[in-house]
């Protein structure tokens, strides 16, 4: 069986959707003949944890960590709260903004390049250099973000000519929240080269959408494969449905994640149509920033919100099987169209209708409506998503509520993993 090398930072007991992609690639790489060994950090500063996902690690995967210098954990001593926040990615309204976040913040992005987990890359680089040569690795994988991890996989081809993949969940220079760490002209420029000098040394590019896939090809020539997110079909266990017309979101809710369209709809059905009232909840499960909450409110829709707050991914998992409609949100910008959220898939298999909101031109749209899944709006379309959760409603009053899908097939994790499989040497 040969061995691939996965560098990555999230796994668990880590939580939270950036570490799905490669515990289920790890699960099913030995089914293709290949033997998983993970390098992770031995004390890693995780901003969700759930130690229900430790049983899921493949007993045919070997683990290697080394120690990491974590600033995040410096940072707490100012505020850990707020710390904590910013590690998970809950970047404050530029006007709410403390002097103590807009200072960690200036510090995260200019200090701090490609992010806080560069100073693991150089004791890395060490480390690795002499197990790859001890194990006879000839292929490693370097996920990100956190982007830095493909530091190490630089450094590692330069010094060993290995076979590279990079991995990316996330784009690097375009992604949304860039604009909101304080980035100098300077530290702008370094992350451009840095980017670059990470697309043309990598053997292979894989990324999780086309428009990642085609922002690329404007940098690099090196081959691009699209490997998205998926789900495990092991997961796809019935649940019995709310009795209330639930309307769910699972996953974070950012201060940017906030559609006034939807909360406006709601609003207005709650008051026009006779009986919403009575049925209707709105259930987020998990981090919700103070802005989307007061937004809410600000509608009158407090009285119908059940805030069921962070659970394990298991419990996740039985809340989208549960709720009549599941809401998958994205923030309003240019920035995100090429971001595909990895609960999306895991949606999408749970036979409820979908209700997603987000830019023009989202790549998750097609997804969604290719797998006949649910309904796409842009944030333009207020009386359309209005009229939907009213088609919806009614189907929920009549018992005739759910999704009807097709071609979910290409999606589950294991075949996925065939295709990565086919990109290691």
């Amino acid at each position: 069986m040969k061995k691939v090398l996965i560098i990555t930072y999230y796994f668990p007991p880590a939580g939270g959707p950036g570490v799905q992609r490669w515990l289920k690639f790890v699960k099913y790489l030995p089914d293709f003949g290949i033997q998983p060994v993970v390098y992770i950090p031995e004390n890693p500063t995780y901003p969700i944890i759930d130690e229900e996902l430790v049983n899921e690690i493949s007993d045919k995967a070997i683990i290697i960590k080394k120690k990491i210098f974590e600033p995040y954990a410096l940072a707490s001593i100012f505020s850990k709260n707020k710390t904590k926040k910013i590690s998970a990615g809950i970047i404050p309204n530029i006007r709410k903004q403390t002097q103590i976040e807009k200072m960690l913040l200036w510090v995260r992005g200019n200090l701090f390049i490609p992010d806080a987990r560069v100073l693991w890359v150089n004791p890395s680089v060490k480390y690795l250099e002499k197990y790859i040569k001890d194990n006879n690795i000839e292929t490693i994988i370097t996920t990100g973000p956190p982007h830095s991890l493909h530091l190490i996989g630089l450094k590692l081809k330069r010094k060993l000519d290995l076979h590279w993949i990079a991995d990316f969940r996330d784009p690097w220079t375009t992604i949304g929240y860039h604009k909101a760490l304080k980035l100098s002209d300077n530290s702008k420029r370094k992350h451009k080269i840095l980017e670059k000098k990470v697309l043309n040394f990598a053997d292979t590019i894989v990324v999780t959408s086309k428009k990642t896939k085609t922002e690329f090809q404007a940098i690099t020539n090196k081959p691009i494969k699209v490997i998205t997110n998926g789900y495990d079909i092991e997961k796809n266990i019935k649940q019995p449905l709310d009795e209330k017309f639930t309307l769910a979101h699972i996953g974070s809710l950012l201060s940017e994640r906030n559609p006034t369209i939807l909360w406006q709809s709601l609003a207005e059905l709650v008051k026009e149509i006779p009986g919403f009232a009575t049925h209707f909840e709105l259930k987020l499960i998990g981090t919700v920033s103070r802005d989307v909450l007061e937004t809410i409110r600000s509608y009158n829709l407090g009285g119908y919100l059940n805030l069921v707050g962070y659970v394990s991914h298991n419990e996740a998992v039985m809340h989208q099987r549960k709720s009549q409609v599941l809401l998958l949100i994205e923030i309003n910008s240019v920035d995100t169209i090429s971001i595909i959220p990895g609960k999306l898939f895991e949606y999408m298999v749970s036979e409820r209708p979908i209700i997603a909101i987000g830019p023009h031109g989202s790549g998750f749209a097609e997804i969604i409506r290719e797998t006949n899944t649910g309904v796409f709006f842009d944030y333009a379309e207020k009386d359309e998503l209005k009229g939907v959760i009213l088609d919806y409603y009614s189907k929920y009053i009549e018992g005739k509520l759910q999704s009807n899908a097709i071609g979910l097939q290409q999606y589950s994790r294991r075949n996925l993993t065939e295709k990565l499989s086919k990109l290691i040497k």
